[in-house]
């Protein structure tokens, strides 16, 4: 009795994880960038005194889907995408380089580029800033030019240069505030092959049918977990009161 009431317990349990990671991936659906979080569940040996017998569900992230996401044409000048394989380069809240495919970029009042969440992104020399222009353009290989405020349409100037990186995906972990690193902490190296597209942003990679379908599968997995406890719970009654006639 206490087996079935237990896989019950536990299946539904786990089914709660893995529809905590669904829901998070369906709430960020529409975010710039977005790379969904993977889950699965295995059979996990319970270890512990006795015969080895018992075998529960385990719910675990594998990892993340780095698939790219669909590209859409903004026409705004700090908009970028990533044309291809590759990442931008940004300075995360710890002071570390972390890196990112949201390219819906913006300026502060002090002239620091950012990520549209507040994050410095990174240039040749560190975080970029830019003084008052007239016209801002951003190339392919991720050179940053102006017109200085009050110049010309002549005077064009190259100001710095985004720093773009293409590390091995294998290399890459999504740590808890949804930026990714390198797993053992280093720092990627600059690589002329990545491209960027000015004026378009990469959209979220989660499908938004798919979160769906999985959430209302894991909903009645849920429902079918609560039926066998309750099960139980009536079984044992039925259990005990056959004891008191006997």
């Amino acid at each position: 009795m206490d087996r079935s009431l237990y896989i019950a317990m536990n299946g539904a349990k786990q089914t709660l994880l893995a529809q905590t990671t669904n829901a998070n991936n369906l709430a960020n659906s529409q975010t710039t960038g977005f790379k969904a979080d993977l889950e699965q569940s295995r059979s996990m040996p319970v270890f512990g005194p006795g015969y080895p017998t018992r075998v529960y569900a385990m719910t675990e992230s594998p990892g993340t889907d780095l698939t790219s996401g669909p590209l859409a044409m903004t026409g705004r000048d700090l908009d970028v995408a990533i044309n291809g394989e590759g990442w931008l380069a940004i300075e995360g809240a710890d002071g570390k380089e972390a890196y990112t495919r949201a390219g819906d970029l913006r300026l502060t009042t002090e002239g620091l580029l950012q990520t549209g969440t507040g994050l410095a992104v990174m240039g040749n020399n560190g975080p970029v800033a830019i003084p008052p222009a007239e016209k801002l353009t951003i190339g392919s290989d991720g050179t940053i030019s102006i017109i200085p405020q009050g110049a010309n349409a002549t005077a064009l100037a190259v100001l710095d240069r985004i720093k773009l990186v293409k590390p091995d995906l294998d290399q890459l972990e999504k740590q808890n505030d949804g930026l990714l690193y390198l797993k053992d902490g280093g720092v990627s190296p600059e690589d002329a092959s990545v491209r960027l597209i000015q004026g378009a942003l990469e959209g979220s990679n989660v499908s938004t049918v798919g979160a769906m379908v999985e959430m209302i599968e894991l909903a009645k997995n849920f429902e079918l977990q609560t039926k066998v406890m309750k099960q139980a719970d009536e079984n044992s009654g039925i259990s005990a009161k056959l004891m008191q006639m006997a």
